[in-house]
């Protein structure tokens, strides 16, 4: 039985090279939406179709268990999905869940009062819908208290990041960093809020400065999965991966293999 991992495009082959490191006995299948890429610039509606759409391939590929390692799939689709589509048996869980169980120093299922943690003043870097979504707000507000966010919508860097051209991703993510910090000169923490980004977390602390503390989800969610499967280990296979694409095979391909520094080859969804 394989574990699924959507994205809207390359970006969760970040949250895939973690997990598989951390687990190397799981099965995957990956499916990038390419073809509609990006879907930060979409509106909820747009999103939600399209992702339950790739979910419901990734299950009738086996897939019992999918991840939305989308930040913006997870951000405006998956609480809609959790509540009225998610076939019995089946479990989707997004990107968030770890990232708010890190910041917060609590489980999700904890279901205590919120209560004061230990940063006070979070940034916040993501896609233009996930930042208009205000899920990432919702969630923490849900668990602590006294917790200053500032989003900052990094327009262009994925696109950038998408063709290879790091150069203006590079850009682009110190020129989203000052405008944050004109917002909140001194975060205690920043938060990825995209898959994409951690290909640049380098970047991002160098523009934070040391102090700050960044949080990159592929490593919390790795970890968030290894904790799953010690519970669920009919999930262990032999490490095998597929992966799928509903764009051009060929394109896609060159671009993962850029993406990840090694090759790897997409077969049409």
């Amino acid at each position: 039985m394989a574990v699924g991992i959507f994205d809207s495009g390359l970006g969760g082959l970040s949250v895939l090279d973690a997990v598989t490191q951390r687990l190397p006995r799981v099965d995957f299948v990956y499916l990038g939406d390419n073809a509609n890429a990006p879907y930060g610039v979409r509106d909820a509606e747009d999103i939600y179709g399209l992702t339950t759409a790739g979910v419901q391939r990734l299950f009738d590929a086996g897939c019992d268990l999918v991840i939305l390692a989308c930040n913006t799939a997870s951000a405006a689709a998956l609480r809609h999905m959790q509540e009225a589509w998610i076939p019995p048996g089946k479990r989707v869980l997004g990107v968030f869940v770890p990232l708010i169980e890190a910041l917060t120093e609590r489980h999700w299922g904890d279901n205590s009062p919120p209560r004061e943690v230990a940063v006070k003043h979070v940034a916040l870097f993501a896609t233009p819908a996930t930042v208009s979504s205000r899920a990432f707000q919702r969630e923490l507000a849900f668990r602590a208290i006294g917790v200053d966010v500032e989003a900052q919508s990094c327009g262009g860097v994925v696109d950038a990041i998408e063709e290879g051209d790091m150069i203006l991703a590079e850009a682009l993510v110190r020129s989203h960093v000052d405008a944050l910090k004109r917002k909140m000169p001194h975060p205690d923490a920043a938060v990825l809020g995209c898959t994409h980004y951690p290909l640049m977390e380098e970047v991002f602390q160098d523009a934070l400065g040391p102090e700050v503390s960044v949080f990159s989800q592929p490593r919390l969610v790795a970890s968030s999965l290894a904790d799953y499967l010690d519970r669920h280990p009919d999930l262990l296979g032999r490490g095998e991966a597929a992966f799928l694409t509903t764009g051009d095979p060929r394109r896609v391909s060159d671009q993962a293999t850029r993406f990840l520094r090694r090759r790897i080859t997409f077969q049409s969804a």
